[in-house]
Formats: C-alpha cells, structure tokens, sequence
C-alpha cells in the first residue's frame, strides 16, 4: 500500500484559485483544478471548503498560498491585501477543513521555497525570490530555511528608494521598491519621462517596435530593479536572486546582473530567471506543509 504523505495544494490569487495534490518532490500528481475567485469573503470560504471536500481526500494536509503576511505559526494571515475582499485577513482557514490540518503561507514566501527546492536556487543554501507583477512580492532563504522575521512578515519589498514622497505604494506609504519595479512603477517611470500615460502591455509593445521612450523606461525601469538588489544582496550576502512574476520576462538578467555586481560590496550574485513554473505557489506551499508534518 502506498503510504506516501501528499499535500492539497491551493494557490489563492486575485482572480484565479488553483488547486493540486503535491508530493514531497514537488511534483504535481494531478492536473492542476481551476477556480475563478469569488468576490466577497464568504464565497472564497465557500469555495476553499467545496475545494478541500472535492480533492482532499487523498491527501495529508492542506496547503495554501496567499497575498499577505502570514504569521509564524502559519494559521492566520496578518496584514489586509488589496487584491482580496475586505476581511479576507480574518478567515480561519483552519475551520474551511473537516478532517485534514491547514498550513497558509504567502504566496512570494511559497514562490521562493519552490524555487530553492526544485527551481532554479536548488542546491544554494542563500537565496532570494522577487515576484515582479501588479505588486512586488519576495521570499528569503538563509542557510536553507525561509526567514519569516518574529511576526511572519519578513520579505516585504516596502523599503524606500527615494525620500521625495513621490510615489504612492499599495502599502499607504510612499516611493516603496514596489512603486518603482513593479508594472506600475514601469507606466509611472514612462510618465516621468514623456508626461503622458500608457499601459505597462503598450510600453513593452512599443519598446519591441523600437519607441525610444519606452525602450529608455524600460531600462530605467532595469535600473531602479538593480538598485534594489544591490541593497538586498548586501544586507543578505546571497548567492542567488531569482525573478518570477509576469513582469520578469521583461528583464535582461545579465544586463541587471551585471549592473549589480558593479555595486556591490559582497561577493558576486547570480541573478536567474524562475524556473519552478507557474504553480510555484501551490508547490511551494505543499512542501513546505508536507516538512512541518514530517
């Protein structure tokens, strides 16, 4: 008989909620389920529950990937998140289960563990995920373990890099890392530069047909990225930075790596594109689940 631990592991976005079984390598045992996110807090506790009925028979824990803070005992999230309903942070996903314990993580958190287990920071004991999109999210390992800080928060990308005040963040503060390398931070860069306003998809289209004032904001877009690694990789020495997200493919990363490892004082720094996929957050969450339960 086959006594294998698996975990459920369900990837909770803005718009989309995916679902899979995981084993502990990593792999996905089941076409990943697809679910639109509902709305309001109650049709997300209703859809979370009918998931776990639905796929969670088979299964040793369930695994959740979410925007937000989560703190350290990974059962609550901890700060509101702009892309959910209000009072999504109050769900007791504990409650969502019948029978089967729940394990909740961030979702960068998630990112980043996928990546240093199967991705591309596998065998790096230092390494940092960025989730460049809509916002910026990050994931920190240290010595082979995801840093969490003393309340769960740590990795938030809300360090400033600027005192103009210039910038307003997601976060209620201003000119934030986010505000400046996420796709936001790109139409806002173009718009530094020419005063007019585009679209992140319409600058990126136009820089590949060769318009001067994107292709410079996507550059300068590059080089507010790099700033903020150089910063990173001195305070966290580490070997690996890797980029997912949908703003990632836009990045050169030899060209941003090489502007980092002009600056910084530590040793040199790999810089890589993501290579665990796009259910690196499902994947992540379970194994992380599935080593608590071990």
């Amino acid at each position: 008989m086959n006594t294998e631990k698996t975990a459920l592991g369900i990837d909770i976005g803005g718009t989309k909620i995916y679902a899979g079984l995981v084993n502990k390598n990593g792999e996905i045992l089941t076409p990943p389920a697809k679910y639109a996110t509902p709305h309001s807090v109650d049709e997300i506790k209703k859809t979370l529950s009918d998931v776990i009925k639905n796929h969670g028979k088979t299964a040793s824990i369930v695994a959740i990937a979410t925007a937000g803070a989560v703190n350290n005992d990974n059962t609550k999230i901890l700060s509101s998140t702009a892309n959910l309903p209000n009072g999504y942070s109050d769900i007791d996903f504990q409650s969502l289960s019948e029978n089967l314990p729940v394990f909740v993580e961030n979702d960068a958190n998630c990112a980043a563990w996928a990546e240093h287990t199967v991705g591309a920071a596998k065998g790096a004991g230092h390494s940092i995920t960025l989730t460049l999109g809509t916002g910026v999210g990050g994931g920190i390992i240290i010595n082979n373990k995801l840093l969490k800080g003393k309340s769960g928060a740590a990795g938030e990308m809300h360090f400033k890099m600027s005192i103009e005040r210039k910038r307003p963040c997601t976060c209620g503060t201003f000119d934030c890392f986010e505000a400046y390398t996420s796709g936001r931070g790109l139409a806002l860069t173009y718009k530094d530069i020419l005063n007019r306003d585009l679209t992140t998809y319409q600058i990126i289209e136009n820089a590949k047909n060769n318009d001067s004032g994107c292709i410079l904001a996507l550059d300068i877009w590059q080089r507010h990225l790099a700033d903020g690694l150089i910063g990173l990789n001195d305070i966290f020495d580490t070997e690996i930075i890797v980029l997912s997200g949908s703003m990632a493919e836009f990045v050169d990363v030899e060209y941003v790596q090489n502007l980092v490892n002009r600056e910084i004082v530590t040793t040199p720094v790999v810089i890589k594109h993501a290579s665990a996929g796009n259910f690196a957050g499902l994947i992540g969450a379970s194994l992380l689940a599935l080593d608590k339960i071990s």
